[in-house]
């Protein structure tokens, strides 16, 4: 008998990712999307399958969590559409990988300011 998959990220699937604000978890997506990327870049297919593990399972945590019901739920699940394309899309432009580093780049700098500020 088979079940789901142990989680990546276990601490943040037993519930501490739902108390992150969504800065926070956009944030740390962005680190497992950058690092995919960079994986990818290198041809690094074992580091990439990992990164990109991790980046699916912690987008999926956030679309998950009942907080970021209607636009934001939409938002982030175009946010991982993309990502997906990077990888997986044939005719993907070769600026979208910049483009969505950008995207989270944004998010990175929010919580870090937040967290300074709650410091």
């Amino acid at each position: 008998m088979t079940g789901a998959p142990a989680p990546l990220h276990p601490q943040m699937a037993a519930g501490r990712w739902a108390t992150m604000p969504l800065v926070e978890q956009m944030a740390n997506i962005g680190s497992e999307v950058d690092r995919a990327i960079r994986a990818h870049a290198e041809r690094k297919a074992v580091r990439f399958d990992h990164a990109l593990a991790r980046a699916l399972e912690l987008f999926d945590l956030t679309a998950a969590d009942a907080r970021w019901a209607g636009p934001r739920r939409r938002e982030i699940l175009r946010a991982r559409e993309e990502f997906c394309r990077l990888f997986f899309d044939p005719d993907v432009d070769a600026a979208s990988a910049a483009g969505l580093s950008r995207y989270f780049l944004h998010f990175a700098v929010a919580a870090r300011r937040r967290a300074s500020a709650n410091s």
